[in-house]
């Protein structure tokens, strides 16, 4: 007897949150994909700092959600796990498609002086930064700036067949000098695949370890 898993599509509602931009309308909106184990709303209160003018902040939350820390009954969603894992990248590249399409929608607005687009910047950290590149590489959203922030370039992407998606955004990486989950050797090994497959990008550091960085952030949401 043979037992196969199948597959059926069904509607489910996701989550996310939002900061609306200070000013109306809209000149720029972040699309922020959290880590392991985080929770998009909370996730979002890094980015005060940078919340201002008409800079909206949308962090969208990984699909899949748990218990985190059984005493305390805390809870944290990831993005995948090596289970199932073709289909889970399949959907949250189209839900991150939707989530795109539907705030830009909404954002949409009628602009004096012109019809310049709403530059999108797409920032992923930790097991974000592989669900931002694998959007890049299967997706169909327009990112104009792109940051990996404690993390690498899924190691299983093929560069030669999607360096172009990642080129085709401002690409920019962050690390921590005291990350504990990359330390320099693996920091170099990343700049140099990168380099060796033709794609430009901007290294950043900071002092301290596997965390978001608010003077980094700001040094990232300046104009230019």
């Amino acid at each position: 007897m043979s037992i196969e898993p199948r597959h059926m599509t069904i509607e489910r509602r996701v989550r996310y949150a939002v900061l609306e931009p200070p000013e109306r309308p809209a000149t720029e909106i972040w699309f922020v994909l959290h880590g392991y184990n985080q929770l998009a709303h909370r996730f979002l209160r890094y980015f005060q700092p940078i919340h201002a003018g008409g800079r909206c902040m949308v962090a969208a939350e990984g699909l899949h959600r748990q218990y985190i820390d059984d005493e305390a009954r805390r809870i944290g969603a990831s993005w995948m796990t090596s289970e199932d894992r073709i289909t889970d990248i399949e959907d949250y590249v189209a839900y991150l498609d939707r989530l795109h399409a539907h705030i830009l929608a909404e954002e949409s607005r009628p602009r004096r002086g012109g019809s310049k687009p709403v530059r999108i910047v797409g920032l992923g950290f930790s097991q974000g930064v592989h669900t931002l590149c694998r959007w890049l590489a299967f997706g169909r959203a327009r990112i104009d700036r792109a940051v990996l922030w404690g993390s690498t370039v899924p190691p299983d992407l093929d560069l030669a067949a999607h360096g172009a998606a990642l080129s085709g955004a401002d690409l920019q990486l962050v690390m921590g000098d005291r990350d504990e989950f990359f330390d320099s050797d693996a920091i170099a090994a990343h700049e140099e695949r990168l380099r060796e497959a033709g794609i430009a990008f901007t290294a950043h550091s900071y002092a301290g370890g596997h965390r978001l960085d608010a003077g980094v952030l700001r040094r990232l949401a300046r104009p230019g």
